[in-house]
This record gives C-alpha cells, structure tokens and sequence, in this order.
C-alpha cells in the first residue's frame, strides 16, 4: 500500500507571546520578547532568575473546575494549545472518534505542590527531623487525594481525549525538547501506515515553575546572565552563556492530505520526513560533531525525498558546546546545502520550553512555509567561532522557504528532525 501523505492542518499555540498561533506568529515577526525576571516566585536562590511566564493564563477557558484540580499548569498549557489547534482546522468533537490519534510529549515529573508544603511542617518531630509515623497518621489530611492522578505524566492525554473524544491510536513520549517532535514524528507515521485518519500531536511544559527550575538550574545549561536581561538567551553568539526557560505549548492537527483537501481545510504545509538520532553521550553534554543530529537530519531528509532544506528552526541552546554542534551536524548531513539554508532561533523570545520546544519549532517551520516569512535570531550580534551559518538576524526574512527543517535535542543525547514542504 502507497503511505498516505500528511499535512498540517491546525495550529494552536499557547507562549509568553500569546494565546494562539496568530498572537504568537505576529510577535515573533515584530521581534517582541517574552522573557523577563521571575515573578511567580521568589528567584533569589537560583543563578538563573529570567524565564519566558504565562502570567495571564486562565484554563477556566479551557477546562472544567474538575479537571483544573486534577492537571497540571503544562497538562493545561496543552490541553488549551489542543482546543486551539482543533478550533484552527475548523474541526468539532462530532468530527473525531476513533480514526483520531492523540501523541503529547512533555517533561513533566511531579504535581504542583503548593498546596502541601505549609502542611509538610506538621510531620516535622521535636528533633526538627520529620517523623514517618506522624505522616502515616496525617497524610489524608495533608496529601491531596487526587495528586497522585494529577502528577502522571501521561495526565494530558487523558485530559484532551476526554475533552474532544479521541479514541485512536495514543501515546506520551516523556523527555525535554525531543518529546514533542517525537510525537509528532509519531503521528505522522500513525497516518501514513492508515492507523488514523488524523491526529491530535505535539508538546507542552511548565518549565518555569520553582521544582523545574531548581533542577534545570543546577546542570550548568542555563544563562547565568540575569544582568542582560532580555538579552541574555543569545543562540550561535560570542556570547552564549545558556538558555532561558519559558512555558507554553505546540499542538498540530495533522491530517490524511486527501481527507483535509476533501473537506477543503486550509493546509499550512506537507510533513514529509521524521528522524531521530542519539549522541550516545554523558548528559547533559553533546556529542562535539552532534552525530545523534546528523543521524536525525539525514533520515528525515530522506524519509521526505528532499535535497536540503531553504530554512531550518534550530535547537539554538545558546551553549557553546550546544550552538557548534548543531552547526557542525548541519554541515555533515546538508553538505554545501547547509550554507543556503537560513538558520533562525526563536527561544530567544519565547524561552526554551522544554517539552515544548521541538513541537513549536515543527509549528513555526509550518507557519513559516504558509507565510514565506523566517523570523530572525534575536540578540545573535557576533557570532560565535564555528557558528558560521547564514543565521537570520535583525529582522524577520521575506524568504518564501519551500522545504523547512524543524529540530530538537534532548539532555540526554536525544535529537530529532522533522522535514516540512510547501503542500502541493
């Protein structure tokens, strides 16, 4: 049987930017930044006190008081981003069943939890040392009931399919910004082989909270520059200390092609290729020649038939290990095609949202084919020895791409890459 082709016909997107792929879209284009100091917490105590927060987010827009008691903010993030993406390609609850598959990624690992820690000084003994048999008497009284529900990983899956009815075929790839790309990858492959007609994928996280933080902060990969401000996420630059985190969420309505231009869907772009690689490396550290990425990229552009790529949404760490092995993979695996692609970088403004980050460069990359517009790298002033790309920089390109590349590496080695074309 000949693999159906797969486009994308639904974008939802929820970032510091904005509510919505247009809101998000537009304040790329214009160059606006989202990140800023902390404000949900006090940061004092880490080295990195800037992220890219959603201050204003209300899931009561999204879901019932119910399900807002047993998610998290990123299980919310996503199940807004799903709402809108859904909304996006014109499709109701009444269209999806079970030919609609569901793939999330995120990195997710622990409930919010606020609402314990007051309540956690009561087990503590006289000894100041906490006492086991006094939490034995007490937890019902101090552990919410439904926190254990609340903290599976899976928890959004739940949420989205229930909401709009998706029986298909599912799943939930954990990891930082190669769980989103890889669900998507996944999703494609789910409509290629005809175990679903369409489906629901990408990635969330709530990668700003304090428990995210605290660990983020510690493995060295994030920018200590807090005194740079807006200017401290600085992709492929002299510069580069480390990455900024922010919270938000990528969804995709991907679709069997005849089927969407059957019901006259609008189509933002073909995904055309998947691949994923490993560096096989001590994390959080890269591969010097990022062969986990070169792997990724040479299947992708293969699995799609494609030559190279006009633009490619990078990983853009902003590491100096992180930055010259991406560009050193570009090289291996496009060849002297990797000089006339265009290279851009959007955590700058968005922040790196982690389980997020791969899904909203695939969204971006989609944007970007429908639009003919690659938005610049902000803050990417001198660039750094072996990051000598064609880097978009200072203000968004008219560059009319037809073949995109959409990547994301994990901590521990991960790299994926998605191959996107202009539908035809």
């Amino acid at each position: 049987m000949t693999a159906r082709r797969v486009v994308i016909t639904g974008v939802g997107l929820v970032t510091a930017l904005g509510e919505g792929a247009r809101e998000t879209w537009d304040a790329l284009v214009a160059g606006r930044t989202g990140i800023a100091p902390l404000r949900a917490y006090d940061p004092a105590p880490l080295r990195t006190r800037l992220g890219a927060e959603i201050p204003d987010f209300d899931p009561g827009k999204f879901l019932s008081l119910r399900s807002m008691r047993t998610s998290t903010r990123g299980d919310q993030y996503g199940v807004a981003a799903a709402t809108l993406a859904l909304r996006d390609a014109g499709l109701e609850r009444s269209d999806l069943g079970h030919r609609t598959g569901l793939y999330l990624g995120g990195n997710k690992d622990i409930c919010q939890r606020d609402d314990s820690i007051a309540d956690m000084e009561a087990i503590r003994g006289v000894d100041g040392e906490p006492d086991m048999r006094k939490l034995g008497e007490l937890a019902r009284s101090i552990v919410p009931p439904l926190a254990y529900v609340e903290g599976l990983q899976n928890g959004g899956t739940y949420h989205i399919s229930s909401l709009f009815g998706l029986r298909g075929p599912n799943a939930f790839y954990a990891g930082a910004a190669d769980s989103g790309a890889t669900a998507i990858g996944r999703a494609m492959r789910a409509i290629r082989r005809g175990e679903a007609d369409l489906a629901v994928a990408g990635g969330y996280d709530d990668a700003t909270n304090w428990w995210a933080m605290a660990k983020l902060d510690g493995l060295g990969v994030l920018s200590p520059r807090n005194e740079l401000d807006t200017k401290a996420f600085r992709p492929f630059d002299r510069e580069h200390t480390g990455s900024v985190i922010g919270d938000g969420a990528a969804i995709l309505v991907l679709e069997d092609r005849d089927r969407a231009l059957g019901r006259g869907a609008h189509i933002y772009a073909e995904l055309a290729g998947y691949g994923m690689g490993n560096d096989c490396v001590r994390p959080p550290a890269s591969d010097p020649d990022g062969r986990g990425l070169v792997r990724a990229i040479t299947a992708a552009l293969s699995d799609a038939d494609a030559a190279g790529p006009d633009c490619v949404f990078s990983h853009g760490c902003a590491t100096t290990l992180g930055d010259t092995s991406e560009v050193r993979a570009l090289r291996t695996a496009l060849g002297g095609a990797a000089d006339r692609a265009a290279v851009t970088s959007v955590k700058p403004q968005t922040g790196h949202l982690v389980g997020g980050a791969g899904a909203l460069n695939a969204a971006l990359a989609a944007l970007a084919l429908d639009s003919g517009v690659v938005p610049a790298t902000a803050n990417h002033e001198n660039p750094a020895p072996g990051c000598d790309l064609d880097i978009v920089t200072g203000a968004a390109r008219h560059a009319r791409p037809r073949v995109a590349l959409a990547l994301a590496r994990g901590l521990e080695g991960q790299a994926v890459a998605l191959t996107l074309t202009q539908s035809n």
